[in-house]
């Protein structure tokens, strides 16, 4: 029995010692969390550490040569993989529609399915993906699903019309253009 006892004796050191071992490799980031210049009010925070990797020189300006290899895109200003005005006008668009899925660097917004007042035997769900950094039409694409419920209370895939999914689009892109605009601060 005493030998049962130094061996989980000397087991439970050997993991303590391995679990302090693991705890000194932990760092935390005190970087204050700042707003991102040039988001205007679009509002992205970040961490201070990003926005001086972001305003790091260069030789030539901001469109010239980067010095010391600065992997800047152009296209908002900000950390995250997408257009922030574009992000920023498609959230404010589908406001009203309840959010399952949104991933600002990989640029794809998920909502869950939506119940219009008017018709409650008919559901939407979108699939947004922005796809660019810049400002441009062909940087949204939608996707649009829509079901209704049958007699049997079940809900069945129908087709809906083209042209819903061109006015969503073009009414995110408004949007983002007032944002950006709203951005430009006068001189």
């Amino acid at each position: 029995m005493l030998e049962y006892l130094n061996k989980s004796r000397y087991c439970f050191y050997i993991l303590f010692f391995i679990f302090l071992a693991n705890c000194a490799a932990i760092e935390t980031n005190n970087d204050p969390i700042v707003k991102m210049p040039g988001t205007g009010e679009a509002s992205v925070w970040v961490p201070q550490s990003v926005v001086d990797e972001k305003s790091a020189g260069s030789i030539f300006g901001d469109s010239g040569v980067p010095l010391f290899n600065d992997q800047r895109e152009r296209g908002g200003g900000t950390g995250i993989g997408v257009n922030v005005f574009l992000w920023r006008a498609t959230l404010d668009t589908t406001s009203f529609v309840p959010l399952l899925s949104a991933d600002p660097f990989g640029g794809v917004i998920i909502t869950d399915w939506y119940l219009p007042i008017e018709s409650p035997d008919e559901r939407f769900k979108l699939t947004i993906y922005i796809l660019d950094k810049q400002l441009r039409a062909d940087g949204l694409k939608i996707s649009l699903f829509k079901q209704k419920r049958n007699i049997d209370g079940n809900w069945v895939n129908t087709k809906f019309d083209k042209n819903l999914v061109r006015k969503l689009e073009d009414t995110i892109l408004s949007r983002a253009r007032e944002l950006k605009i709203a951005s430009i601060k006068p001189k």
